[in-house]
């Protein structure tokens, strides 16, 4: 069984997205050793750390207002339910391109076992900020499943969830007015979290990845090392 990761990287005017990917591969290969395949829009320049490039149009994107940058930028981030279509592997982890991969906790999700893992539950790395209304969303207070991280292998279950992430996806402004979503822009997290809700029934029967979410925010350091 093949085993690789997936990230999509689209640039936009003001992030090159496929640098950052290829930043995260080179931590991929140290603490996962597992292959990576982008996804991006042009053949990445030579030297590049992916093991597989798919070339393909990133779908309509958005506006989105980023407080690093005071300002609105275009978001190309609405191809993620294409990671079953498109991904090489039979087993997946798909990764946002800005997700830092700083240890190999990752590989335990990968040996779960589980046909679709997600994280169910984020939280500010620092602790000085509360998610507890970000871990929700719309009028009814709906738990929100995170796409930043995601694995699936193939099979019925896990095709099921990006099957309804795509019809989610066509008939965004339904399930908007349905859950009573007021952010106007489509978002994989929303999508995901349906979906999931879904396949998986009334009572959320997800398996999730053991811990929270890490986050930094943009008012905060980062340092690697």
């Amino acid at each position: 069984m093949t085993v690789g990761a997936l990230i999509f990287a689209f640039n936009n005017e003001h992030t090159d997205y496929v640098a950052m990917a290829n930043w995260s591969a080179n931590n991929i290969h140290r603490h996962l050793n597992i292959p990576i395949c982008v996804v991006t829009r042009e053949e990445p320049a030579d030297g590049h750390s992916f093991d597989k490039v798919i070339l393909a149009d990133p779908s309509q994107g958005s506006t989105r207002y980023f407080s690093d940058y005071n300002s609105n930028v275009t978001w190309h981030n609405t191809n993620r339910m294409d990671a079953y279509r498109l991904s090489p592997w039979d087993q997946t982890l798909v990764l946002d391109a800005d997700y830092v991969v700083a240890s190999n906790q990752l590989s335990t999700v990968l040996e779960s076992g589980q046909d679709f893992l997600c994280h169910r539950w984020a939280t500010d790395a620092t602790g000085l900020q509360t998610f507890n209304d970000l871990n929700y969303f719309g009028s009814h207070r709906m738990p929100m499943w995170w796409a930043t991280v995601m694995m699936f292998r193939r099979g019925t279950v896990s095709q099921f969830i990006f099957d309804s992430m795509q019809m989610i996806r066509n008939n965004w402004q339904h399930y908007r007015d349905l859950y009573g979503i007021h952010q106007s822009n489509y978002r994989n997290d929303y999508a995901l979290s349906i979906a999931l809700g879904l396949v998986a029934g009334a009572d959320q029967s997800v398996h999730e990845i053991f811990r929270p979410m890490l986050n930094v925010m943009p008012d905060h350091g980062l340092t690697c090392t």
